[in-house]
């Protein structure tokens, strides 16, 4: 059999993955440097008046700094930083110092990164399969985010989600708020966590995260703690109404902090209460039949439908039906708010669409550890999930709403004139 000779040896150097990611690097890597050379010279022209007897400058530039590498969105790049003198020394009661806000002195990761972080940890990327996930987003360069690094970084979660939580809340008033109660398995705890969640809706039509916290249960008093704090930090005028599913604690806590909101409980939840006490050969039907109830264009026509499905389950399934019956009030309030709105205050989506993602994380890690850990990781999924949360539709509605304009099967009633 012959032999190849003069083969080339394996490359064992990690090469980067195309030319045009190489090309785009070195731009970048050209772009920062001229960025702080621009920086450097005019911070020094700002102070060229200032001089000694024999007017000489005073504050010139000094060289520059060792090199060093920052990992970015165009992967690591390796810059020197211009450096500034001030020759009165650092003592001097008028000396100047120079500190870059395009390159901070400890930085070592651009902001995209640090938000890169989170996002793959949260998309369920454990701590051992960090490194690799990065280097095929940044390049094979890219460094220094261990499992390690990510275990500091849950930790600066954990104090950012406590500065957070005792930010000030005056002047914020939100028209509609969704509350929810999320249940998290612990590897180091027995008890399983709850964390309740509070989001809201701004007159402007923005979704915000206004509470997150660890609660025992979804208790009344869990949910008074969460709601008192909240008016306490400055949250003093209530919400025009409150969307959750049937849990007694949160409404027998809203009623005491916030007695002039109105309740909304979730179709949805209700929808898999009812199904539940109904065999399965009709649960398929019994499912069409509720959604004939918050589907209907009018509160007469809900209704009407709704007194149908109670004289259609009624005589076999009662059990269904008074799970259904007792919520009647407060399962149609939405009624009385815009119909562009429906759609939102039908349910606790909002809520329960972001912690799908949190439950892949769990899933992928087993659970957290600690309920400090799982409280941070939560806090961080609804930092980066609320970037992209979009306006209600038709926001300009809650301004007639706001205004006291009354609004009768979703559709504002214009006042007689005087």
């Amino acid at each position: 059999m012959q032999k190849h000779e003069n083969l080339p040896e394996k490359d064992t150097e990690r090469k980067p993955r195309s030319v045009l990611d190489e090309l785009v690097r070195e731009g970048a890597q050209k772009m920062l440097q001229h960025a702080l050379e621009v920086e450097v010279q005019e911070f020094v022209e700002q102070y060229g008046d200032v001089r000694d007897p024999g007017s000489r400058r005073l504050v010139v530039r000094n060289g520059s700094l060792p090199e060093r590498e920052v990992l970015t969105g165009a992967g690591p790049l390796v810059v020197q930083q211009p450096r500034v003198r001030d020759r009165r020394g650092a003592a001097h009661p008028q000396a100047v110092q120079f500190s870059s806000s395009i390159l901070p002195r400890y930085l070592r990761r651009s902001r995209s990164i640090d938000e890169l972080l989170p996002w793959l940890y949260l998309r369920g990327v454990s701590h051992g399969d960090m490194q690799s996930a990065l280097e095929a987003l940044l390049g094979p360069e890219a460094k220094g985010l261990s499992a390690p690094v990510v275990n500091r970084l849950t930790q600066e979660w954990a104090k950012e989600e406590q500065e957070w939580s005792r930010r000030s809340l005056a002047g914020k008033e939100y028209v509609y708020v969704w509350a929810d109660g999320v249940y998290f398995n612990l590897r180091l705890e027995d008890d399983r966590q709850c964390i309740l969640v509070l989001m809201g809706a701004t007159k402007e039509g923005r979704k915000e995260l206004i509470a997150i916290q660890d609660g025992y249960r979804e208790s009344e008093q869990s949910w008074k703690e969460l709601l008192l704090d909240c008016k306490a930090r400055g949250l003093t005028v209530a919400p025009r109404i409150a969307v959750g599913d049937g849990a007694l604690g949160f409404w027998a806590a809203l009623r005491k902090v916030f007695p002039e909101t109105r309740e909304q409980r979730c179709w949805m939840h209700k929808t898999g209460n009812v199904l539940n006490k109904l065999p399965k050969r009709v649960q398929g039907k019994a499912k069409s039949d509720l959604q004939q109830i918050w589907m209907a264009e009018t509160r007469k026509n809900a209704d009407a439908a709704f007194d149908v499905f109670v004289e259609k389950y009624e005589a076999k399934y009662p059990a269904a039906v008074e799970c259904l019956v007792k919520d009647k009030e407060v399962l149609l309030t939405f009624y009385d708010f815009p119909a562009e709105h429906w759609q939102h205050l039908r349910t606790t989506n909002p809520v329960e669409s972001t912690f799908a993602t949190v439950r892949l994380r769990h899933r992928k890690t087993k659970g957290s550890g600690t309920r400090v850990a799982c409280l941070a990781m939560v806090f961080k999924l609804m930092q980066v999930a609320e970037k992209s949360w979009r306006r209600l539709k038709r926001y300009d509605r809650l301004l007639k709403l706001l205004d006291g304009v009354p609004c009768i099967d979703g559709v504002f009633q214009e006042r007689n004139a005087a």
